[in-house]
């Protein structure tokens, strides 16, 4: 629960300092990232899949989302990995995601899109997350 209120915290700070547009009323879906590479696989080739494979294809999939990979470079998350979710607003995620977490019909389509990229770093890896969206006041 610590890891993800700082890497929102960070990413907020980061966001503000840098002038990216995060507006009231949208959803951020923080993701704490946790990754089991297979024999002969490094963490830099998964990576690499992640940036140039699969967030390009989660950002056409998801309509009103961008989606940036996170790195933790300082406290508790130090070397941890993460996803941070952008929404336009909750309910651009509720077309995707029941509330209980489960893909809606439309995520289930949109996850079929992205299969043969998760076809890809399944034989890299395994990826496991833990997640809190959070609506921007």
């Amino acid at each position: 629960m610590k890891k993800l209120i700082l890497i929102s915290v960070v990413i907020l700070m980061a966001g503000i300092t840098y002038g990216q547009s995060i507006q009231k009323g949208n959803l951020i879906g923080t993701h704490v990232v946790t990754v089991t590479l297979n024999p002969g696989v490094t963490m830099e080739k998964y990576m690499e899949v992640l940036k140039t494979k699969l967030i390009p294809e989660l950002e056409k999939t998801y309509v009103n989302c961008k989606v940036y990979l996170l790195k933790g470079i300082r406290g508790e998350s130090n070397n941890s990995f993460g996803f941070l979710y952008v929404f336009k607003s909750a309910q651009d995620r509720d077309k995707y995601y029941n509330a209980n977490g489960d893909y809606s019909e439309l995520g289930e389509s949109a996850n079929a899109k992205l299969q043969p990229v998760t076809d890809e770093l399944e034989k890299l890896g395994t990826l496991t997350t833990e997640y809190t969206d959070w609506i921007v006041q």
